[in-house]
């Protein structure tokens, strides 16, 4: 019979074989058997042990197939682990002792990294889950299921054939961009919101319902509502605030125009100031732009009514009130015609006016609105005249200083040691420089206004006279003055003559006339610093002489210091230092003398 197994294994059982053996054999033949039966029974003895093993030996390939199985799907799995997770640097120990390590301990090698393994991945695919969960909500809020985000959600499915780290790092670098992306938009809906917040304060609008209006969570009062931040809020916030912009604009010019027909009212009606007061807040803005006025209610609907309620009671009060604001209007505009020696427009004047209103033939306004035109047109002209009407005055100024200088020659006192003597000698001697230029300011102001007559297309009239006809008169006037004066001065020549021929024949005597009972006052005034200024003369000696002739001569409006310029129409001829009395003796003389000259 054979035996396997190890020297002592075998040993064993071969001596316990054979001790059986021989028992059964002595069993056998005490029994009787014969060799026959023997050998038949050991036979099959023989061949039942050999079952045995066989069954032994088949149970240890089949369980050393499932070791070499296990091993193997270990081994599968280990590098799908390492392939998914990326783990390069785990090595296999399988692979670092094969040959000789039996299959349970290569089981047992393998089976701690494998276990390791699977809870990195789980780990690993945990981290994936959350970023991907990030991400898909950050896309949901952008794109408010937007097809480009959704593609980029789609792409980004889970596979857990790939966990590497640099996977992992694609997601974190996407999920950072999304973060961004979402706080530049939250920071863009805020500055948004922002301004729809101040544009609705402004315009007196709510809030809530304008924001509410784009999404509610812009103005949602519970806490878990996240913003909005979609493309269509972000839109809806731009074309809202431009709609308040385009409303505030409107508003604005409105209210403009509102405060423009109050500021008329109130100037045509001489509304008080304190009536004023009350729409200060309205007035108080118009001076901004509108990108400037921040004021909460400014531009609201209420106060634009307030002010256009006030527009519409004053424009009532106005109708009432109308015929007094005409004639108003058409003092002020005579007022300003005055001023400037413009001739007013007689179609609207006080008796044609009040006739045109009384019979309803005109509406009040539009006399109004012509007689503000008119106010208009003369103020225009007022400023072009401005230069030639500066040149009349220095002219009559120094026409005014002529006649005073007239006045103080005159003065037989003049050179006396008086009080302010010296200050009366410093102006005639500056009045005798002014009377020089007068020439040559007539000659210039002639050919300003030629000039501007030549441009304005108009004769250049004052107070209904035109000015270089009252200049060319007053050049001819004063030249015939001149002619006068030099033939005055020739009688007066020949007046000494005859007065020293008298004077040898009958001897020199004293005028019985020459006293101060012949003397007229010389009208001297007292000015500030004490010295004594003529005034001009009313009364005239002759009215032969030609008169001089200024603009105000023209006027039937003359002012009191153009009526002591009329007096150089009718002053005497006696330009030359002489005293009334000395004339008054040579007219005396003269007229007593056989060959004296006719006086001039």
């Amino acid at each position: 019979m054979l035996t396997i197994g190890s020297p002592t294994t075998s040993l064993f059982t071969s001596t316990s074989c054979n001790t059986l053996l021989r028992e059964l054999q002595q069993i056998w033949t005490d029994i009787g058997e014969s060799e026959a039966e023997k050998d038949r029974m050991l036979l099959e003895l023989e061949r039942e042990c050999l079952e045995v093993y066989r069954r032994k030996v088949e149970d240890a390939a089949n369980s050393k197939a499932r070791l070499h199985q296990s091993v193997a799907a270990k081994e599968a799995e280990l590098a799908t682990l390492m392939a998914a997770l990326g783990e390069l640097s785990v090595h296999s120990p399988i692979q670092t002792d094969k040959r000789t390590r039996s299959l349970k301990e290569k089981l047992a090698s393998v089976t701690p990294v494998v276990e390791d393994l699977r809870m990195k991945k789980e780990e690993r695919i945990k981290q994936f889950a959350e970023i991907k969960a990030q991400i898909e909500k950050i896309s949901s809020e952008i794109s408010e299921y937007n097809n480009l985000n959704n593609t980029l959600v789609t792409n980004l499915t889970l596979d857990e054939q790939d966990l590497s780290l640099r996977k992992l790092s694609e997601y974190q670098t996407h999920l950072r961009s999304l973060q961004k992306e979402k706080s530049d938009r939250l920071q863009k809906v805020f500055e948004y919101v922002n301004e729809v917040h101040s544009l609705c304060g402004v315009l007196g609008l709510d809030f809530g319902k304008t924001v509410s209006g784009v999404h509610p969570s812009l103005h949602g009062t519970q806490q878990e509502q996240s913003t909005n931040i979609s493309n269509s809020t972000l839109e809806g916030l731009e074309q809202a605030i431009r709609m308040l912009k385009l409303e505030r604009k409107a508003r604005m010019q409105k209210l403009k125009d509102v405060a423009a027909s109050l500021f008329e009212l109130w100037n045509l009606m001489d509304s008080p100031t304190e009536e004023k007061n009350k729409f200060s807040r309205i007035t108080s803005v118009l001076g901004f732009a509108e990108s400037e006025i921040i004021e909460p209610g400014v531009l609201s609907a209420e106060i634009i009514q307030q002010a256009s309620t006030e527009v519409e009671r004053l424009t009532k009060l106005k109708a009432s009130r109308m015929k007094e604001l005409v004639m108003k209007r058409r003092s002020d505009l005579e007022d300003v015609c005055k001023m400037t020696h413009i001739e007013p427009d007689t179609s609207t004047n006080p008796e044609k006016s009040t006739a045109l209103i009384d019979s309803g033939l005109v509406d009040p306004s539009e006399l109004l609105a012509n007689i503000e035109a008119q106010i208009v047109r003369a103020k225009e002209e007022a400023l072009s005249r401005k230069e030639i009407m500066d040149r009349i005055d220095r002219w009559l100024s120094a026409c005014e200083e002529e006649n005073w200088l007239e006045d103080y020659n005159q003065d037989t006192n003049r050179y006396n040691a008086g009080r302010g003597a010296h200050l009366n000698l410093k102006r005639a001697e500056r009045a005798r420089v002014t009377i020089s230029k007068i020439s040559a300011m007539v000659d210039n102001l002639i050919l300003k206004t030629l000039a501007w007559e030549d441009e304005k297309k108009m004769l250049f009239l004052y107070d209904g006279v035109r000015l270089v006809s009252i200049l060319e008169d007053y050049k001819l006037t004063r030249q015939q003055r001149e002619e006068e004066k030099r033939r005055y001065r020739d009688q007066k020549k020949l007046q000494d003559l005859l007065q020293t021929e008298k004077e040898a024949m009958y001897g020199s005597k004293p005028s019985p006339r020459k006293t101060n009972s012949f003397r007229k006052p010389n009208g001297y005034r007292a000015n500030g610093n004490g010295s004594m200024t003529p005034t001009p003369r009313r009364n005239s000696f002759g009215g032969a002489t030609p008169e001089l002739l200024t603009p105000r001569s023209y006027s039937g409006r003359q002012n009191g210091y153009f009526k002591e310029m009329r007096r150089l129409s009718t002053a005497p001829l006696n330009f030359v230092a002489i005293s009334k009395e000395e004339t008054m003796s040579f007219a005396s003389v003269c007229g007593s003398e056989p060959g004296s000259p006719p006086q001039g």
